[in-house]
C-alpha cells in the first residue's frame, strides 16, 4: 500500500491555476515584463546535437558565438511563412529582439568536453544525479514525428499508448527510498498515452506533446 500523498491537490484532477491562491499581479508589480526566454543544455558534439535539433526537430540557428572556452548556439522556431522563406533575415530580426523572444534553446559546447567519456554530463534523469527533467515540444502530429525520428535512428524512450511508471522519469533508485511511490492515476494515463519521449544525442529527454490534446 502506498503512503498518503503529500500533495495538497486531489488525485487525478486537472486544476488550472491550482488552488487559485497565487497573489494578484497588479500593474505596478516588480516582475511585470519578465519573460521565460530560453533554457541551456550542455552538449558534447555540436554536429550531432545540431543535426537533431535543426534537421530533425526543425529549429533554426538564431546565432552562434565562440567565447573562447566554449561555443554557444541559440536555436528557435521561425513562426511565419515569411520567416521560413528567409532564415537569415529571420535570424537578424530575432537577434535584434532577442531579449523579448520566447522559446529559445541554447546549446552550450565547452571546448574539450567532446573528448570526455560518454556520460560526462548528467542529463538530470540518471540516479543519483537527478534534477532536470526534459525539454518539451508541442507538435501538430506526434505519431508521424515519432516514426520519422525512429527512421532517423533516434532512440524512442516512451512511445505513444504507453503510460506505465517505468516509461516516465521515475527511477527505481527513488522508489527504493520511498520517493514517488504509487501508480499513475488513470486520468493522467489518458494524457500520458498521447505523449512520447525520445533521447537527444546527449541523452537528454525530449518530450513530444500533441498540440490538440484529447482530455
Amino acid at each position: 500500500m502506498s503512503d498518503p500523498s503529500p500533495s495538497p491537490f486531489p488525485l487525478g484532477e486537472f486544476l488550472p491555476n491550482g488552488h487559485k491562491t497565487d497573489p494578484a499581479l497588479g500593474p505596478d508589480a516588480p516582475t511585470i515584463g519578465y519573460k521565460l526566454n530560453h533554457l541551456m543544455l550542455r552538449i558534447r558534439d555540436p554536429q550531432k546535437s545540431l543535426h537533431f535539433y535543426v534537421n530533425l526537430m526543425g529549429m533554426r540557428t538564431v546565432f552562434t558565438l565562440n567565447t573562447g572556452p566554449f561555443t554557444i548556439y541559440y536555436l528557435g522556431y521561425p513562426q511565419s511563412d515569411a520567416d521560413r522563406a528567409d532564415i537569415p533575415a529571420w535570424a537578424d530580426r530575432t537577434c535584434a529582439n532577442l531579449a523579448h523572444t520566447l522559446g529559445l534553446l541554447e546549446l552550450y559546447h565547452v571546448h574539450g568536453s567532446e573528448k570526455q567519456e560518454e556520460g560526462y554530463y548528467s542529463t538530470g534523469n540518471d540516479a543519483p544525479h537527478l534534477g532536470f527533467g526534459q525539454v518539451g515540444f508541442t507538435l501538430p502530429d506526434v505519431r508521424s514525428a515519432v516514426e520519422r525520428l525512429k527512421t532517423a535512428g533516434v532512440t524512442v524512450l516512451k512511445d505513444l499508448g504507453v503510460s506505465t511508471r517505468e516509461s516516465i522519469p521515475l527511477s527505481e533508485w527513488e522508489s527504493e527510498r520511498g520517493v514517488g511511490r504509487g501508480e499513475i492515476h488513470k486520468g493522467y494515463s489518458k494524457i500520458l498515452d498521447q505523449i512520447a519521449f525520445v533521447a537527444d544525442p546527449d541523452g537528454y529527454l525530449v518530450e513530444l506533446v500533441p498540440q490538440n490534446m484529447a482530455h
